[in-house]
């Protein structure tokens, strides 16, 4: 069993509730959506075949506990879920980006799914919301904004997460880096009471924006 690996490297997680955590991250190569501001459109080709085995050995030589298999997006691979099982076994503590288009029901649920629901300026507003009730407890949800469009479609989501179907996940707003200001997202969020987290994307504000494998 193998996949296609973009590259493994340790970092500081930068979004989540496990913000500001040193993380190992397994970016897998390819996505099906093509987002307006996506910052790791070299993930989108650019990789080579692993065994399951051989990406374990690399975690394991990483000296890690907290691993995030990122993309690109990848549940777009059939070997995903099988690498999670792998990994969970091992007693990592494993968190899934992913963008919210792929049914989740196929996730291990110790995982923690991170599910990036695309508001209009990505230009790819393809989210199944079913999704929303195949989250576990511990599953958070992110809405990456980039103007007011997309704050008001965000709220419009978190108004079904919140009322329609009760459910009590973490919520992140994130603004998009160097688009929507910070503090004017963070305004909104208080203006209207919101029950969310700001996210500001941690790793670009300590690393080189445009460098990789950080």
């Amino acid at each position: 069993m193998s996949l296609i690996v973009n590259e493994i490297f340790n970092s500081i997680q930068g979004e989540s509730s496990y913000a500001g955590l040193p993380c190992t991250f397994i970016r897998l190569t390819g996505c099906n959506l093509r987002c307006s501001y996506c910052d790791t459109t070299y993930a989108y080709h650019e990789g080579s075949e692993r065994s399951i085995n051989k990406i374990l050995k690399k975690v394991l030589s990483l000296m890690c506990g907290l691993v995030e298999i990122t993309g690109g997006e990848p549940l777009m691979q059939e070997e995903t879920p099988t690498l999670i099982d792998a990994l969970i076994q091992e007693k990592y503590t494993v968190l899934l980006e992913t963008n919210g288009t792929f049914n989740l029901n196929a996730v291990n649920n110790k995982c923690i799914k991170i599910v990036d629901f695309k508001c209009p300026s990505s230009n790819e507003k393809k989210n199944d919301l079913y999704n929303l009730k195949r989250l576990s407890c511990h599953d958070e949800i992110k809405f990456v904004i980039a103007n007011k469009t997309d704050y008001i479609y965000a709220k419009k989501i978190l108004r079904i997460i919140r009322q329609q179907l009760s459910l009590e996940n973490t919520v992140h707003f994130s603004p998009v880096f160097d688009c929507l200001e910070p503090k004017n997202l963070a305004k909104w969020i208080i203006g209207d009471h919101l029950d969310v987290r700001l996210n500001m994307q941690l790793h670009k504000i300590i690393w080189d924006r445009n460098k990789r494998g950080v």
